[in-house]
């Protein structure tokens, strides 16, 4: 498991490590040094063990201050000596920052990098089962309604009302009236559910009648010529309602009443018309238009933004309730999409296709980031940062360097001793 660690730690590790190479090089100087001098000191003692251990520590410091040099001159000038070639970091910050931006670009936001490892990552299915957890439902619900509230109320009044008016009536007007109410008519004759609306309609000229007597003899009285005798008029009024009655009393019981069936026929009628006449489809399309046009549209439209902008204030807190229509909403999708692999299948290639076009698009951008953030470090904080990273790494190379030197150097005393 790769394990992230932050820079203090890094930094740490990095100068642990470079404690332990430069004492592993100081102790071979060391042991030089004591070889040297116990040869000199006590020329008696057998040449071939203290030759042995005088090169063997001679090449250690040869490979161990090799490698010292190699390792330092990466990030600063070895003993702040201005050698050339050293530094390398700081003195070619931009150049590595332009490199690195490519290699990333080139390797890491590849096309085909990037649509392998899509390939089986099953994003569609990974979504849906993610949707299907109640939690994640109550989540995703909260955040679409606290978004979609919070939205709404940043947006002004009268320019929210101008531009849902303006998309509202733009698509009526595109949209013919005439075909849509002569559909919903003829769904009105299925089965003779027209009939029930007659039945009402009955009843309300009924109580209308009734409630509006004493109206229909005044007005009986006041349009009947002034020389006809008031009996007349009260025998006129008595026959009209009684007439107007019985008529409607006769409708609401007999299902197979004449006014039933020329209603029938009036409304088939309408509904052809309204389907083949362009006569009839103009008067529509007119009435709609006057109708769009009428102050009463904008006055109906801030009415339910203002309805709609009160029910959505109640999700734009931190303690908002849960949308449940909403929650049930994306519940339903999520099940639905995992009992289709086709969906499934479609929502992993339309990822897969935003994906790749985003990454196609904004390659360059993220190399050219890359080289512009190094670009803007500061030499000397960009070595530090690179060598805190690498640094403890590095350090091996001076340990093994040490080593290599000791053994090499042992092999050699070996092999020159054997030939001498």
């Amino acid at each position: 498991m790769l394990v992230v660690r932050d820079d203090t730690e890094k930094a740490l590790q990095y100068a642990i490590m470079r404690r332990r190479a430069t004492a592993l090089l100081a102790g071979f100087t060391a042991l030089f040094v004591a070889a040297a001098a116990v040869r000199h000191l006590q020329p008696a003692l057998s040449p071939f063990w203290i030759g042995l251990v005088r090169a063997t520590a001679e090449a250690a410091m040869v490979g161990g201050i090799a490698d010292w040099f190699a390792v330092t001159a990466l990030f600063r000038h070895p003993l702040g000596i201005p050698i050339p070639h050293t530094a390398i970091v700081a003195q070619r910050k931009d150049r590595i920052g332009r490199s690195l931006g490519n290699f990333v670009g080139n390797n890491f936001l590849a096309r085909e990098v990037i649509a392998r490892q899509l390939a089986g990552m099953r994003l569609g299915e990974r979504a849906a089962r993610w949707l299907a957890e109640p939690e994640h439902q109550r989540r995703v619900a909260r955040a679409i309604a606290g978004g979609v509230a919070r939205a709404a109320e940043s947006v002004p009044d009268d320019e929210l009302v101008g531009s849902v008016q303006g998309t509202l009536v733009a698509q009526l007007r595109r949209a013919q009236v005439a075909p849509l109410l002569a559909d919903l008519l003829a769904m009105a004759t299925t089965d003779d559910r027209h009939q029930e609306f007659l039945d009402r309609l009955v009843k309300l000229v009924t109580r209308i009648v009734e409630d509006n007597k004493e109206l229909i003899r005044i007005r009986i009285a006041e349009e009947s010529p002034w020389w006809v005798p008031g009996a007349v008029d009260d025998k006129l009024y008595q026959k009209i309602v009684s007439g107007i009655e019985r008529t409607l009393a006769e409708v609401a019981a007999d299902d197979a009443h004449p006014l039933r069936a020329q209603f029938d026929k009036a409304l088939r009628d309408f509904v052809e018309k309204l389907h083949t006449s362009p006569e009839t489809i103009a008067r529509a399309e007119a009435m709609k238009e006057r109708l769009l046009e009428h102050p009463a549209v904008t006055e109906l439209s801030g009415a339910l933004l203002a309805t709609g902008r009160n029910a959505l204030a109640k999700y734009a807190g931190p303690d908002a309730p849960t949308p449940e229509p909403l929650e049930r909403a994306i519940g339903g999708l999520a099940e639905r999409a995992l009992g289709n692999e086709t969906l499934l299948r479609d929502v992993d290639e339309s990822v897969e296709r935003l994906v790749l076009g985003v990454v196609d698009q904004y390659r360059p951008e993220v190399a050219g980031l890359i080289a512009r953030t190094v670009e803007g470090w500061d030499a000397t904080a960009a070595s530090e940062k690179i060598e805190i990273q690498v640094g403890r790494d590095l350090q091996f190379i001076r340990i093994n360097g040490t080593l290599v030197g000791a053994l090499v150097g042992l092999l050699l005393y070996l092999v020159t001793v054997l030939v001498g």
